[in-house]
């Protein structure tokens, strides 16, 4: 599922295709796309309307209309955008949507499992939606201070915490067990037991592990590609995601796998004790 860094590839990468232009013509191969919008609707508040900005918000891609509303598009497991030269907008296998940009190209968004969703929100509408998140990592509101307050206030492992969207908003599994392995934090602690020393490491860590990622334009193991269909780099330099049973680069010690509220985590007992 992409997270953070690779929605802001995305987002990135779209607003170099299509900000600035209108949306000519849409077509759309799977109605669940926009659902609970019906597409008739979805199609009519769209067509027509210039991309004035894309870009992110925690896992989410926003893209402003002229209008002031806002497609936001949620790409859940397999959601992918592509970005080509016109072409007809034909359906094929696994296209949920084409929209056809004026003198630029098509956009197609592409979805295996099928739930990515995206729909067309007011102002005000967006706005509870943003509330609903939590702090953005990398803004310069997500501070040492401000972290270590909410983390005070919940027995959840310091995992599990940070894939609450509610909290701290894009950090996914992958970037959570790599930034407790670089702030030397077992992934089950409770949140709540990180002294001062504690979450200034993993706040560090957040940041510096999420930014290297953004950097490398995120993680690419199977699905994830930006709009020019090309994966990410991040994936050769993860320490302990995926890595169960391999040494540790810092220790020696074996890395090991555990599942927290039903999900896999990794971490190296040797030093994040």
């Amino acid at each position: 599922m992409p997270e953070l860094p690779e929605a802001e590839t995305i987002a990135r990468g779209l607003h170099a295709a299509i900000a600035g232009r209108r949306i000519e013509r849409i077509r759309i191969h799977r109605d669940e796309v926009v659902a609970p919008m019906r597409p008739a609707a979805f199609r009519r508040q769209m067509t027509g309307h210039r991309v004035d900005i894309v870009g992110r918000r925690a896992k989410w891609i926003d893209a402003v209309l002229d209008d002031g509303r806002h497609w936001v598009t949620q790409l859940r497991m397999t959601g992918t955008f592509t970005w080509s030269d016109p072409s007809p907008l034909r359906a094929e296998p696994h296209l949920s949507i084409s929209l056809l940009i004026e003198d630029a190209g098509v956009l197609r968004f592409y979805d295996t499992r099928r739930f990515g969703r995206m729909w067309v929100l007011t102002p005000d509408e967006y706005a509870e939606l943003d509330g609903r998140l939590g702090i953005e990592p990398l803004s310069d509101d997500f501070t040492p201070r401000v972290f270590g307050d909410l983390l005070s206030r919940s027995r959840a492992p310091i995992r599990n915490w940070l894939l609450d969207q509610s909290r701290v908003a894009g950090v996914g599994n992958i970037y959570a067990v790599e930034a407790c392995y670089i702030a030397r934090i077992d992934p089950r602690r409770p949140a709540r037991s990180l002294d001062r020393n504690d979450a200034r490491r993993l706040h560090r860590a957040i940041r510096k592990v999420l930014a290297a990622a953004v950097e490398r334009r995120g993680t690419t193991f199977s699905d994830y590609r930006d709009v020019l269909g090309e994966g990410g780099a991040f994936q050769n330099e993860l320490k302990v995601y995926d890595r169960e049973g391999e040494r540790c680069g810092r220790c020696r010690g074996e890395i090991v796998r555990v599942v927290l509220a039903g999900r896999s985590a990794y971490y190296c007992p040797g030093c994040q004790a």
